[in-house]
């Protein structure tokens, strides 16, 4: 008899916590990309992707991607409270108060819903420094500890998150701008090898490198929350 080889074993946890449909209300957020179709920057496939490449490259890698290291790093030596420090830091580090009021919500929902998946992590610990006033929330914080406790190593938990985000958005461009189903697969696709040098780019960085965002993609996020009509929160 033929023994299959087994899948890691945090692979499902992962593809369950990183799937785009997961209840976190992230597909009520465009992260800015609405500001930019409001004013003809992003119209098709193409400048979409042009986007979202800029949004993983350098946002997402720069705060979520060097985050997620940090939460590992800070496990490992069984320090929560540099995690609570942390999360302080990158709320602090939001400017655009859309996206930190976004951050918080799907942050403390995707904690909900990770404790679910992976009730031997420490995100009930999370939850509770959430409730208590003395955490914001941040999706980055909740997938690490999560990632961390199913034994995820750090490329591959960076790897999860950064492609999540990537296919939510996706599907949020699929109805926004819109483009179809086929062009929304080619944009994730094209978005591998994207991913994969954020990971590898995150893996090398500083703590002072932490929230160096361009800051036309914070001026997006800022004026959205005065455009004239919207479709997303954020």
């Amino acid at each position: 008899m033929t023994v299959l080889p087994t899948s890691p074993s945090y692979l499902l946890p992962l593809l369950q916590l990183s799937d785009s449909a997961l209840p976190t209300g992230a597909f009520s957020h465009s992260f800015g990309m609405e500001a930019y179709l409001a004013d003809g920057t992003i119209h098709d496939e193409a400048t979409f992707a042009a986007w979202l490449r800029a949004y993983i490259g350098r946002q997402l890698t720069y705060t979520d991607g060097i985050a997620i290291r940090r939460v590992y790093d800070a496990l490992h030596v069984g320090d929560l409270d540099a995690v609570w420090h942390l999360d302080r830091l990158l709320a602090a580090l939001t400017l655009p108060a859309q996206m930190r009021g976004a951050t918080a919500t799907i942050g403390r929902r995707t904690a909900e819903v990770g404790v679910l998946v992976t009730p031997e992590s420490f995100l009930g610990d999370y939850l509770s420094e959430l409730d208590a006033g003395r955490c914001h929330g941040h999706p980055a914080i909740a997938f690490a500890l999560m990632a961390h406790a199913v034994d995820a190593p750090v490329p591959a938990a960076i790897e999860a998150h950064l492609f999540a985000a990537a296919a939510s958005l996706t599907q949020n461009a699929v109805r926004a701008i819109p483009i179809g189903q086929t062009a929304g697969q080619r944009v994730q696709r094209a978005m591998h090898d994207v991913v994969g040098d954020a990971v590898a780019e995150a893996l090398t960085l500083l703590d002072d490198d932490l929230g160096a965002v361009s800051p036309g993609l914070e001026i997006a996020q800022m004026r959205h929350q005065r455009q004239r009509a919207r479709m997303f929160m954020s």
